[in-house]
């Protein structure tokens, strides 16, 4: 049977106490110096991933270190405990595997850890992207707003997945603003835009300037830290937090009723699929970065799709066509680990536009 293997680490020391309930009494540096010395283990074995072409089987293998270690830790050890969790990913037979979360960060984004395998590695940035693009889209329809007339704003624009979702969106947009640290990289980024769309896009460094008048914003940064606080969005705005860690602080949710933030990249798995592990999403649904290694295996294309920082719209249109052929879709908006229905949506709107015209006052 054709089959994958995906990477994930956990994401704080709270993940880690859900897996070694024994740890749960213990300092946070405790056990991160804990999870520094433990090697990479299979979480589980996925079964039913079925489209009409074709059935695969996966794993999930974890590497044991968080978010915060994965940034902090000297970079060659990082890379080589990812490495080992690959290994481990080729002695359970798998012919490809993904880096999730922070694994497909570090570093060159993959090049080194695929360059230490037997197997293909991907990202699964492509697919990313395509999600990515298509759920802001579609959210920003369900809020009442026409991407070709709205204000967006990509956060993390210079990096490998915001550089392309800006130049997916510089096809339809009108009005768009990149967002980065490197205001060199940004200009580069937009002459290409400007070349090949005729579209002029405002650059800045400045986040919170940018989004002041937002009514779009994907944002994919590779920050620690949140870098959306509650007093930054416009009222009816739609955030999608491409990022993991997340770039939306927890704060917007508590206090702005009159703004849509959703997950970006959730998708729809076909067939009868068991991940045998909880990792907080609905039955039968995923990230689209673990989706895109399942559409290779399912597509029996055995190879290093997305690897580095070189992401190409044409990679992300295909992967699109591909998730389409073997039956993955977009799922239902996510927000902070809670699905969000039409009725939310609904209220939102209803705040936003109560909302809206003391925020323009504000702004003048």
């Amino acid at each position: 049977m054709d089959n994958f293997a995906f990477i994930i680490h956990p994401i704080d020391t709270y993940d880690v106490t859900r897996k070694f309930k024994f740890m749960r009494r213990l300092p946070e540096k405790v056990i991160e110096g804990i999870t520094k010395r433990l090697p990479p283990v299979k979480i589980s074995h996925i079964t039913g991933v079925k489209s009409p072409y074709n059935e695969i089987e996966g794993w999930f293998v974890a590497c044991p270190l968080t978010t915060r270690q994965m940034m902090t830790l000297p970079e060659e050890f990082v890379i080589r405990k990812i490495i080992q969790a690959g290994k481990l990913a080729e002695k359970l037979g798998a012919k490809i595997v993904g880096l999730g979360a922070f694994t497909s960060v570090v570093g060159d984004a993959g090049i080194t850890i695929s360059k230490n395998l037997n197997i293909p590695v991907t990202t699964g940035n492509s697919y990313t992207v395509a999600t990515a693009v298509e759920g802001a889209i579609k959210a920003a329809e369900l809020m009442g707003k026409d991407i070709k007339n709205a204000d967006v704003v990509v956060i993390g624009a210079t990096g490998s997945i915001g550089k392309v979702c800006a130049e997916i969106l510089a096809k339809d947009a009108r009005f768009l603003t990149l967002v980065g640290r490197n205001m060199e990289r940004l200009e580069s980024i937009a002459e290409k835009i400007l070349r090949e769309t005729g579209l002029s896009v405002r650059i800045t460094s400045n986040v919170k300037n940018a989004l002041r008048k937002a009514d779009v914003v994907i944002t994919v940064t590779s920050s620690v830290d949140t870098i959306i606080d509650a007093e930054d969005l416009k009222p009816g705005a739609v955030v999608c937090d491409v990022a993991r860690p997340r770039d939306v602080s927890k704060d917007v949710a508590e206090k702005r009723d009159d703004v849509l933030i959703i997950e970006g990249g959730v998708v729809e798995v076909p067939g009868d699929v068991n991940f045998n592990f909880n990792f907080g999403f609905e039955p039968k649904t995923c990230y689209a970065c673990m989706a895109e290694t399942m559409i290779l295996a399912l597509e029996r294309r055995y190879e290093c799709y997305t690897l580095g920082r070189d992401l190409t719209v044409e990679q992300v249109e295909e992967i699109a066509r591909l998730a389409k052929k073997h039956g993955f879709k977009l799922a239902g908006f996510r927000s902070f680990e809670r699905p969000v229905t039409a009725e939310h949506i609904e209220r939102v709107k209803e705040n936003a536009r109560k909302n809206l015209e003391k925020w323009n006052g504000n702004a003048i």
